[in-house]
């Protein structure tokens, strides 16, 4: 056996327990206070299942903060994927995950067959590798599918750190203030196609913006 690879599987194994503990840790001294509760209670708290979505750079918090729901996560195949499928497997969540040759569109078929069983799920609105705060339809897809509506999620913090990735990946400093968002539950007609896909798409990718705007500028800013 290689040592890269005996090294890599180690990795895998403690990597994401360690960060998952130092997350619940650093997490767990922030003030949090969250904002759309309204939103919330016509879907989860009704029973009611979801597509939660959100922007690439929450993702961090977003395990952390709804670590008590039980969903199925579409995770990039990639190898860093992995990682990422750990992590959210460490927070309660089920990843799918499509095969090297064809990634999003066999997770994005495991998420259906998930939905329709009456599992909620969550999708990366600006996927794996960005652009940035661009929505895909992956999302309007699982909804339009199976009549589970979207349910936007977003924070910002007073205080937080951003890393130099693409989308500048966020975490709350220790003991920041920390605002988390539901939006609201967007309902995606069934089998739409084509012009129908791309207008719900827009729909999505603004009320998210909106919701990211609303967020920041609550602690004086613009954006993370």
């Amino acid at each position: 056996m290689k040592e890269g690879t005996l090294l890599h599987r180690l990795s895998l194994r403690v990597v994401p327990w360690l960060v998952a503990w130092l997350v619940r840790a650093w997490f767990g001294t922030c003030r949090i206070t969250v904002h759309g509760l309204e939103h919330r209670r016509t879907t989860l708290d009704a029973g009611r299942k979801v597509v939660a979505s959100f922007w690439h750079y929450t993702f961090l918090f977003v395990f952390y903060q709804l670590r008590r729901e039980s969903a199925t996560v579409m995770v990039s195949a990639s190898r860093d994927g992995e990682y990422i499928a750990r992590l959210a497997k460490e927070f309660g969540f089920s990843t799918a995950r499509g095969s090297r040759n064809n990634r999003g569109a066999q997770a994005l078929k495991d998420l259906l067959k998930l939905a329709a069983t009456g599992e909620s799920t969550a999708i990366v609105a600006d996927g794996s590798q960005g652009p940035p705060r661009l929505a895909q339809p992956g999302a309007i897809l699982l909804a339009s599918r199976t009549g589970v509506p979207i349910l936007p999620v977003m924070w910002s913090a007073s205080r937080y750190l951003a890393f130099r990735s693409w989308d500048r990946t966020a975490i709350p400093q220790p003991f920041a203030r920390v605002d988390f968002y539901y939006g609201e539950p967007l309902y995606v007609p069934a089998d739409i196609k084509g012009a129908g896909i791309e207008d719900y798409r827009q729909v999505l990718e603004n009320r998210l913006n909106e919701l990211y705007d609303r967020a920041w500028r609550r602690h004086g800013r613009t954006g993370h």
